[in-house]
């Protein structure tokens, strides 16, 4: 069985686990990676036995980007092998995506057979064109091209190694 767990993702002169949007977590959420510039990658692992129970809300990202003032996301890894993505920024708004789409096409086609991962999720092209967006409110020029390649690539060795390659692409945790 692989990884199951939420990592949070924002800008903040303060500790992200000392606003309000995720103050129900502050206690289950570890520190991975601060940067200079203020962008903070938080964890917390587990959550999941494979059948949604005991998946823990780790709040809202438009919450969270009101009240950091900048965008925010959070990458929820399924078992290794597939990751959903909200994101929210001030200005631009909210976008949900996906990471590892054939593999999310499984957990999907075996919860309902009659949805696809396009009635969940933004398509690759429209995901990496709200990336590049949110990329610009926080600061960073980005290119489509890369962010696409990963939001059509598959979970190659792990869903978390493509979710931290995602961050790179933003601009936010380079690799």
């Amino acid at each position: 069985m692989g990884y199951w767990g939420y990592y949070v993702v924002g800008r903040s002169e303060r500790p992200l686990v000392e606003l309000a949007a995720v103050e129900g977590l502050r206690d289950e959420l570890t520190l991975l990676d601060r940067r200079p510039d203020g962008w903070q990658v938080w964890e917390m692992p587990g959550g999941n036995n494979g059948d949604g129970d005991g998946v823990p809300d780790v709040g809202n990202m438009n919450t969270l980007a009101r009240e950091s003032g900048a965008p925010a996301l959070f990458g929820y890894v399924m078992d290794s092998s597939c990751v959903i993505i909200e994101a929210a920024a001030p200005e631009s708004g909210a976008w949900t995506t996906c990471l590892a789409r054939r593999a999310m096409a499984d957990y999907i086609g075996g919860a309902a057979a009659d949805l696809t991962v396009e009635d969940y999720f933004l398509e690759p092209r429209d995901a990496a064109e709200r990336a590049v967006a949110w990329a610009a409110e926080s600061g960073r020029t980005v290119p489509a091209g890369p962010l696409l390649d990963v939001l059509k690539a598959d979970a190659e060795p792990s869903a978390e190694e493509l979710f931290f390659r995602f961050l790179d692409r933003l601009g936010v945790v380079p690799q």
